[in-house]
């Protein structure tokens, strides 16, 4: 699947920059109806909601490319020099239209398709005069530096609210905008060390362990993401936009889901236990003479139809195990039983015989072969997009699957700066010998 290159932008009508004052002329606020125009490319569920994103790394940008996958134009802010940090994060680095590396980052790949690239020095007054100016063309604000950092630059909430009182300002940090820890930096990692995710990660027997991908990170993106449309209905109401702080470390307490309740309830802490589940018996993973499995047994019926497969009629009825909390108390001792039957026959036939008895179960799969597997492709886990210098390259795409209003794969990870005249120009009214002093200056 192509995605179709376009540019969203359509001018608003309203009165820009002169180009001999650019940085002191005002702007009227930008209003989402202003936009909701017919195009030859079916309207997103965002359609019309404009976003600058001034976030960089994982969290920020994730939550900006769903908001573009749903059809928000995203603007992304990057610095002039080396733009977002994870540019340079490699390698890997994806491979060019020759299969050599490119110098471009898998990782920034990831998490930017769909935007466009704008470069300002918000360290200038100048740079942070041309980011209030597009922020009044801006239905949404989403930023993740330092707490206290944007306030001193006059691009803080207070500053711009009194500005353009509609605006969605959604503030990503590690620890929130009040605490004790509000100025230290925030990350993933170190966020699953303290909130306890870690604790609870690993086999019993050896050191806690983090989860293999940034899980943290992608769930405040995706928290984010939930708070912005929340927030973008209310001002539907209200007209009035609102402020969102959102913390790393609270989303890691949100996302521990049972096992903090389970804590809280009990006052009992939650201890590593690997790939066993001790809330649902039998689970884990389980040796076939080729290979291994996991499974989960999700009620007594299930116990029943497992103990069929396995031809084990005698644990179907051993009192040890005729319920859940009794094969949670006696894990250990059924799973002795149920290994030594799974060891007799290959994977692939112990796979059919459970997904003809109903019974949840999976091969452990490594990502090549996950990509392999015929139902993600079916699915279209993965589409390809036309890149302005390394040709089609693949991403992953989004899950959301709409009967109406479909994802938009509008356009790839930009390159640095690469739609800075556009914007500027488009959103701003800046003639191109305009933006080019910019740049001499380093504004731009």
């Amino acid at each position: 699947m192509l995605a179709t290159h376009i540019s969203l932008g359509e001018k608003a009508g309203r009165p820009g920059y002169e180009a001999d004052n650019p940085m002191n002329q005002k702007q009227a606020p930008h209003t989402s109806q202003s936009r909701f125009q017919a195009s030859a490319i079916p309207a997103g569920a965002l359609t019309g909601i404009r976003v600058l994103d001034l976030s960089r790394v994982l969290a920020g940008p994730f939550s900006a490319q769903t908001l573009a996958d749903l059809g928000a134009d995203v603007i992304k802010i990057e610095r002039p020099k080396g733009g977002d940090d994870s540019r340079a994060w490699g390698p890997p680095f994806m491979p060019d239209s020759n299969g050599n590396a490119s110098g471009e980052s898998t990782y920034f790949h990831s998490v930017n398709r769909g935007k466009r690239s704008v470069t300002v020095d918000i360290a200038h007054p100048d740079g942070q005069a041309l980011i209030r100016k597009l922020a009044l063309q801006c239905d949404v604000l989403i930023e993740n530096y330092k707490v206290g950092t944007l306030d001193r630059y006059g691009l803080g909430y207070e500053d711009l609210h009194t500005l353009h009182p509609g605006l969605v300002y959604c503030s990503i940090t590690g620890f929130g905008q009040t605490g004790p820890y509000r100025a230290r930096p925030g990350y993933d990692t170190i966020v699953q060390a303290m909130g306890g995710l870690m604790s609870i990660t690993g086999e019993p027997d050896r050191e806690p362990q983090r989860i293999g991908v940034a899980v943290i990170d992608v769930m405040t993106g995706l928290y984010a993401t939930i708070a912005v449309l929340g927030a973008l209905m209310n001002r539907h109401r209200t007209g009035v936009g609102q402020r969102i702080d959102l913390a790393l470390l609270d989303v890691q307490f949100a996302g521990l889901a049972n096992m903090g309740m389970n804590y809280l309830a009990t006052g009992e802490v939650p201890k590593r236990t690997g790939n066993i589940n001790l809330t649902v018996q039998p689970s884990g993973v389980f040796s076939c003479s080729d290979g291994q499995l996991m499974m989960i047994v999700g009620n007594n019926g299930q116990f029943q139809s497992l103990c069929k497969v396995l031809s084990l009629d005698q644990l179907a009825r051993d009192a040890r195990f005729a319920s859940n909390a009794l094969r949670v108390n006696n894990f250990q001792a059924l799973h002795a039983v149920i290994n030594a039957a799974f060891t007799q026959r290959p994977l692939a036939e112990w796979l059919a015989a459970l997904e003809t008895a109903k019974i949840p179960a999976g091969p452990i799969n490594d990502i090549a072969q996950a990509f392999a597997d015929p139902h993600v492709q079916e699915r279209g886990a993965v589409i390809e997009l036309e890149h302005e210098t390394l040709g089609r390259i693949p991403t992953i795409a989004n899950p959301i699957r709409y009967s109406d209003t479909n994802v938009r794969y509008q356009r790839p990870s930009p390159l640095l700066s690469q739609h800075t005249q556009e914007v500027l120009g488009e959103l701003l009214g800046l003639n191109a010998e305009t933006v080019k002093d910019l740049a001499r200056r380093g504004i731009v």
